[in-house]
């Protein structure tokens, strides 16, 4: 008799995806659609929603999309409540561990023979675009020093076996410095949600992110010919080499919902590529709610952990209305009258493409924008509860800095209620539940 599952989280990886297609919330799309715009436009429209596509262009391989495109999802994978996930990733990447290493792989057995990018259902998002992006696809890489790092990187396809990647000055950028220039690497589509969310964490440079996957939620990583170590449940494998040619990237749509412009990056030549064999294509929409969710929700860990070193902080969300990159809502345990302000500067500093911080009471539910403007409408003065930056560095993907020194402008509010209230009553009015047996 096979085991009886009694948890989401105690299914594989492709079992958890399968079950994902078989939701009523989910929509399957069985006619064939068009990898140009198509996809992505369903995709766009059916934002929130898995999609699973049987035919897109002429790739025999089905897409799975919007896979992750909610925190009680991604919840669910790694058995925990949303309210804990922050908890669990903050210990994650305090405490990384090693994946079991096992001696093979399902995507080893097949190889797209010979190396042929148009055979994947990669998909073209927007009508501006410089062209179809692999956006789901995260590089791994290795340093003789550093170890391993692994990160997401969009990709624009160039060729039938040649893409440009998007490198921002960060580890990956290092390595291939220190490798004189060009550098061989893997690159993964279709992962567990615990890795994709480890390669979107700013951490120090010699953290393997792998180990804070691990931590997260136990999985198996093989370690291909090269050395290099992947997540052995991904879909699709390639081997490949990060050139020192340059070509133009993008345009290309980002969190921010705007077309980010062209720039001379990196090419990289794809030598192999593997898949398993009933393979699924993740295509993840650029600026929809799952790339929204695993890049803005990695960034909330490292906010909590600065803003609880003074103060005592009790949830982060990273906003989906201020592109899960710009803005943030930050609850404390107030004990000093000090803390909204304390708790500003420390959220700037958790997260250094923050434009924009609220600090609110444990009392607000962050997750509700409603209670939010509540506790800037009732609790918030902007003489003495405003703080403003000028001249700092912000985000590249934030239009409104400057595209040359990436010079902004921050604003934090303090909406905690006073801890004396000087003759005024600053609590929200609660209402018990009554009994709604007796609506029957």
């Amino acid at each position: 008799m096979a085991k009886k599952i009694k948890r989401l989280s105690e299914l594989s990886f492709e079992d958890f995806v399968a079950h994902l297609e078989q939701d009523k919330a989910s929509v399957r799309i069985g006619a064939p659609v068009s990898e140009n715009i198509e996809a992505a436009s369903f995709m766009y429209y059916l934002d929130g929603k898995p999609i699973f596509f049987r035919s897109v262009g002429d790739s025999k391989f089905p897409v799975a999309a919007n896979l992750f495109s909610k925190r009680k999802t991604i919840a669910d994978y790694l058995g925990c409540d949303e309210s804990e996930i922050i908890i669990r990733m903050s210990n994650a990447i305090r405490n990384p561990t090693k994946p079991v290493e096992v001696k093979t792989a399902g995507f080893m057995a097949n190889q797209i023979e010979p190396v042929d990018l148009s055979k994947l259902p990669i998909l073209f998002h927007f009508p501006k675009d410089g062209g179809k992006y692999m956006s789901s696809a995260v590089v791994f890489a290795k340093d003789k020093e550093y170890g391993q790092n692994m990160s997401f990187h969009r990709m624009m396809v160039i060729g039938k076996d040649r893409l440009a990647a998007r490198i921002l000055p960060r580890h990956l950028d290092k390595f291939i410095e220190r490798a004189g220039g060009s550098l061989d690497v893997a690159i993964c589509i279709g992962m567990p949600p615990q890795v994709l969310i480890s390669a979107s964490t700013s951490v120090e440079l010699g953290v393997d992110e792998m180990g804070i996957a691990n931590t997260l939620k136990p999985y198996y990583a093989y370690r291909l010919p090269s050395g290099i170590l992947v997540p052995a449940e991904s879909q699709f494998v390639m081997e490949a080499t990060i050139t020192s040619e340059l070509v133009d990237e993008g345009p290309f749509v980002d969190l921010t919902d705007t077309y980010d412009y062209v720039r001379k990056q990196r090419v990289v030549k794809i030598n192999r590529i593997y898949h398993v064999a009933d393979a699924f294509y993740h295509a993840l929409l650029p600026s929809g709610l799952e790339h929204k969710i695993l890049m803005g929700m990695p960034r909330e860990p490292t906010i909590y952990e600065k803003v609880n070193a003074v103060c005592k902080c009790t949830g982060v969300n990273i906003t989906p209305g201020g592109c899960s990159w710009l803005h943030a809502v930050v609850a404390i345990k107030k004990q000093e009258d000090g803390d909204g302000k304390k708790a500003i500067e420390a959220a700037f500093g958790g997260h250094k493409s923050l434009k924009h911080a609220v600090i609110v009471d444990d009392d607000i539910d962050i997750y509700n924008p409603v209670q939010v403007e509540w506790a800037i409408a009732t609790r918030f003065q902007a003489k003495n509860g405003l703080v403003v930056k000028l001249n700092e560095k912000g985000s590249s993907l934030d239009p409104s800095a400057d595209p040359n020194t990436r010079d902004t402008s921050k604003m934090g509010i303090d909406a905690t209620k006073p801890l004396v209230a000087k003759g005024k009553d600053f609590t929200r009015a609660q209402m018990p539940k009554p009994d709604f047996a007796k609506c029957k």
